[in-house]
């Protein structure tokens, strides 16, 4: 596609009341403010054919950790299913991210990483996040706990060939055995070690970012309370995110965290540390109902996705994911007060940059050609994708 479009757009922080953005093919060939005159913006001469834009221009969203949406999941190991979630939340204005996986057999593992190697391949997703199966059993949260296991470099060696460098992060319990020997396997194969589903010590997490893990998967949520006299892995992570080493996902749903919460965290680690997750389960976009999630029943009320029972008989049972996507969670956030450059930086360029998508998170030459259009609300209206204006079906 060749277009230029005209209209505001948030270019290097700052809204700007009338720009051109120049498409070309499904790159942005050109970004150039306009100058307003005295009639005030949008009063300066238009090129011949461009395209006003009804809402602000933003750079597409990024989300590193997703389970599914449209009533479809990347767990459901089904190629034309996978392809599904991905395309349903492209629509939504989340033109990258990472397919989520949850605790599975080895067998099914590896199926898993096969089918979404292959989908990356065809450029629906950016690669694969795995989350287990060395996660901790206390804060298992909606993974099986009868899955859970010790970390091999046998197994790690298997699926990283089964992905074919298309296995992007990974969520481990570092005080499993052998967890921080996990650490340095993954990250001297350019995988993100991700710290998560964990009932490690202060000290065990900081061993972790020592040897090389530089995420804090979905912050607060599957780890230990912080407790004032006994710190756990939520202050180590907070304070490696407030000195830059590592960047800590929230999922600012209103439903797994709190909005004060949220913008504490945004307050301590600022949004280049911060990256807004969905989490999201084959629900979102869908509503309530009864939903599967790596073999496991899950019912959805009100928005809130829990497991149907617990392994210990507890019901309802833990949250089991996400219903929304990341332009809801930085629609809402933007709504309680958060300006819009932050909360979008922590919606997009953040974890862009973490994920090593130089070309994505912002609106400037030479960036793939991904961008939304919101309304005075922040709600997405349009969604391009490489150059490529979607449907919102």
């Amino acid at each position: 596609m060749n277009a230029t479009l005209r209209g505001p757009a948030l270019v290097d922080d700052a809204v700007l009341p009338d720009v051109l953005v120049r498409i070309e093919g499904d790159r942005i060939a050109a970004v150039t403010p306009l100058a307003a005159d005295h009639g005030g913006a949008g009063s300066a001469p238009s090129p011949a054919g461009a395209e006003p834009v009804s809402g602000t221009m933003l750079p597409a969203y990024v989300d590193m950790h997703c389970h599914g949406g449209g009533g479809s999941a990347f767990t459901d190991l089904d190629d034309a299913a996978a392809a599904r979630a991905a395309e349903h939340h492209h629509a939504r204005g989340t033109t990258s991210l990472l397919a989520s996986l949850v605790t599975m057999t080895p067998r099914d593992l590896e199926r898993g990483v096969a089918m979404l190697a292959e989908i990356a391949d065809d450029g629906l997703v950016d690669g694969i996040h795995l989350e287990g199966p060395w996660l901790a059993e206390a804060r298992c949260g909606a993974h099986d706990p009868t899955l859970l296991r010790d970390p091999t470099l046998a197994e790690v060696e298997r699926l990283l060939a089964v992905g074919r460098g298309h296995i992007r992060q990974v969520t481990l319990a570092p005080e499993r055995d052998h967890g921080l020997d996990l650490v340095r396997w993954l990250t001297s194969a350019g995988v993100h070690a991700a710290v998560g589903h964990t009932a490690a010590s202060f000290a065990q997490v900081e061993q972790a970012i020592a040897a090389g893990a530089d995420v804090a998967t979905h912050l607060f949520n599957g780890m230990d309370p912080w407790h004032h006299r006994v710190p756990g892995a939520v202050p180590a992570l907070l304070r490696a995110a407030a000195r830059g080493s590592v960047v800590v996902e929230v999922i600012a749903d209103g439903a797994h965290l709190s909005d004060d919460t949220v913008r504490t965290v945004l307050d301590l680690a600022g949004a280049g540390s911060v990256a807004f997750v969905s989490d999201a389960m084959a629900a979102a976009g869908v509503g309530d109902g009864t939903y599967a999630l790596g073999g496991l029943s899950v019912v959805v009320d009100r928005g809130v996705a829990r497991l149907t029972r617990d392994p210990d008989g507890t019901t309802p049972g833990s949250m089991a994911g996400g219903t929304s996507h990341v332009a809801d969670i930085v629609s809402r956030q933007v709504g309680l007060g958060l300006p819009l450059p932050y909360a979008v930086r922590a919606g997009s360029r953040t974890p862009a940059r973490l994920l090593g998508l130089g070309d994505r998170g912002s609106i400037a030459a030479g960036g793939r050609a991904d961008l939304v259009v919101v309304d005075e609300e922040t709600r997405v209206r349009r969604v391009m994708r490489a150059g490529r204006w979607l449907g919102t079906g």
